[in-house]
């Protein structure tokens, strides 16, 4: 029997509500399916399986609140035969093989067994945010939109009359959330802090041209120059990349970036573009553009919300000159990136503007020291001068 746990999706993420279930008992699955809809602090995250088998039992009743490491079902392996209608299901514990990939694990503990739907419900993404904001039980909607999916003006009609928590109060507890995954970043991780000035002529210069055919849906952005110059860069310097869990640090073969975005409501999440090293810039533009609109919709992939190995912040559309970010645990490095601005330049003697770009780097000094994460930041900046390369 293998047992699905909520996995952690994020640092600052303790426990999770479920929303919805995906499946039903006896209902065959595989790895990378979304078997589930979980409500963090920040997002409603559609969560896949990391294995593949047959939903067996739902331990997890749909409104209820479980710690990150909870079991919350009980599939069959392939293969498997199903036990006996009157044998007694097994204790809810983590297990390792089909545990899910967590940064931190709480006391597990199950919950009474609750009938799913027999089809998964449509739901847009605006109507589950705006479901969550107002507390109104998707399963009780019927949709009016294309095959019957609900929509926002459903969930809107079924909550006329009742009074809606307040978004503020959603927004307070993402900050506290926030506050207490980097308050333990703080105290758990020893800091070090670097930044570099990047000359941005031949990058710009570079998009400029390289724009020019394009429609306006098409054209790159500066930030996914940067995004994959990082993601380069950390080939040569694996210290950058990865997970310090357990006392040990575990590089990454790729580079899973999680890219900080904020939210209209307040706070942020940072969700990953994956193995950004080996895409090229249209792919990569086209990713970013969807991870920005689906974060801001409230819908995100568990997968997108757990893999982060390293994180970039990019403040400079906020007129931020530079930035030294908070490692989000358990990664060990956070990359920052302020405004592109004119600034006096001297080249073989001769003074001159050039468009500048403030690199920072904020690193944990168990894994990597200030040497290397120079050579880091340096190497970052070498790569911006060659954007055909990219």
């Amino acid at each position: 029997m293998l047992e699905f746990t909520l996995p952690s999706l994020g640092a600052d993420m303790d426990e999770g509500k479920l929303v919805q279930w995906q499946v039903a008992p006896g209902q065959a699955v595989k790895k990378g399916d979304v078997v589930a809809v979980v409500d963090t602090t920040k997002a409603a995250v559609d969560v896949e399986i990391w294995f593949d088998g047959t939903v067996h039992q739902l331990l997890t009743e749909v409104g209820e609140t479980v710690p990150v490491g909870a079991v919350m079902a009980l599939l069959l392996a392939p293969g498997e035969a199903a036990p006996p209608p009157d044998a007694a299901p097994r204790p809810a514990a983590k297990t390792g093989a089909a545990a899910a990939p967590a940064a931190a694990v709480a006391p597990v503990r199950a919950a009474t067994p609750t009938t799913a739907p027999t089809s998964r419900q449509r739901v847009s993404p605006a109507a589950r945010q705006r479901a969550l904001e107002l507390g109104v039980d998707l399963a009780r909607i019927a949709g009016s939109g294309i095959d019957r999916a609900v929509t926002r003006e459903d969930v809107d009609r079924a909550a006329a009359g009742r009074a809606a928590p307040a978004p503020a109060e959603r927004a307070v507890e993402m900050r506290k959330a926030i506050a207490a995954a980097m308050s333990r970043s703080k105290r758990e991780i020893p800091h070090y802090y670097l930044s570099e000035p990047v000359p941005m002529r031949r990058a710009l210069d570079w998009l400029r041209v390289a724009n020019a055919d394009r429609p306006v849906t098409a054209r790159l952005l500066p930030a996914v120059l940067l995004l994959k110059a990082v993601a380069l860069a950390l080939r040569d310097y694996p210290e950058m990349n990865g997970l310090y869990v357990d006392g040990r640090f575990s590089a990454s073969p790729a580079a899973h970036i999680g890219v900080a975005i904020s939210l209209r409501q307040g706070g942020l999440v940072a969700p990953a573009l994956h193995d950004v090293g080996s895409k090229p810039l249209d792919a990569l533009m086209r990713e970013l553009a969807d991870l920005v609109r689906r974060c801001r919709a409230g819908s995100l992939r568990s997968s997108e919300m757990a893999d982060p190995t390293i994180t970039v912040t990019n403040l400079g559309d906020q007129g931020v000159q530079s930035v030294l970010g908070v490692i989000y645990p358990p990664q060990v490095a956070l990359v920052g990136f302020g405004r592109i601005a004119e600034m006096p330049w001297v080249d073989q003697g001769r003074l001159s503007a050039m468009p500048m770009l403030s690199a920072s780097l904020s690193a944990d000094h168990r894994v990597s020291d200030g040497h290397r994460g120079g050579l880091f930041l340096a190497r970052l900046r070498e790569q911006l001068q060659r954007p055909e390369e990219l």
